[in-house]
């Protein structure tokens, strides 16, 4: 999960890193709030840690931006050192997530941290064999797909690939993210590799309209595949 973290305060912005690291995600670190809004431009982020107080663009400014821009919007936890009722008020009601207030315990951050991924993505910390999306089965320890019963020849990278795909089904997500997610650091990686991947999933799960799925580029920043009919496809079944 890739999370990005907003403070002015570089020893605050290096200790929630470090927590988020240690936590084992990906943390992304912005000491202003146009940089961050610039990102979340091109990039996708599964959750956004907004201080309050900063000198360009505040966290509530932030948290209106990305209600009224990204659709979903990820969920968002301000930290501030505002912690009397009416500031807690204010930053829920402006959309905020959840609200915790400085100085940060460590263990209480990642607590929220979890709760907040839990509630936002079903999928996250599930220990589960298999992944089920109307009739599309992920087998996790074999890396294997069925479809309607087939077997469903993927490499490891093409099964990561749909996986994360149906994962977020009617999310658009980034290159960068896709690329992060699924093939780590690889600094000599063509990214022409995701595109080809992106067609080869596409045709060997025959993500067509009218078998139900549409996955298509969206302009300038990645991919997103979409439910075309029903909603069963929307919430993955484990087992």
């Amino acid at each position: 999960m890739k999370i990005a973290v907003l403070d002015d305060d570089q020893v605050q912005l290096q200790a929630i890193s470090q927590v988020i690291e240690n936590a084992g995600f990906r943390p992304s670190p912005f000491s202003r709030g146009h940089a961050l809004i610039s990102a979340l431009r091109r990039d996708t982020f599964d959750l956004l840690i907004l201080d309050w107080n900063l000198p360009d663009r505040s966290g509530i400014e932030i948290v209106g931006w990305v209600r009224a821009n990204l659709t979903p919007p990820p969920p968002m936890l301000l930290v501030t050192s505002r912690v009397e009722d009416e500031d807690v008020v204010e930053a829920l009601n402006a959309g905020a997530d959840d609200y915790l207030g400085k100085p940060l315990s460590p263990i209480v951050l990642e607590a929220r941290v979890r709760a907040l991924l839990r509630r936002a993505y079903e999928h996250t910390g599930a220990q589960t064999d298999q992944e089920v999306y109307d009739g599309i089965t992920f087998n996790i320890s074999t890396t294997t797909v069925l479809r309607e019963g087939e077997t469903i020849a993927m490499t490891p990278k093409e099964f990561a690939l749909a996986r994360l795909l149906f994962r977020n089904t009617h999310r658009a997500l980034s290159r960068t993210y896709l690329l992060e997610t699924v093939w780590g650091n690889e600094p000599h990686l063509n990214s022409r590799s995701l595109d080809m991947h992106i067609s080869r999933v596409r045709s060997k799960l025959n993500l067509r309209p009218q078998n139900g799925y549409r996955l298509t580029p969206v302009y300038s920043y990645g991919y997103r595949l979409e439910r075309t009919g029903g909603t069963d496809a929307d919430t993955p079944t484990t087992e």
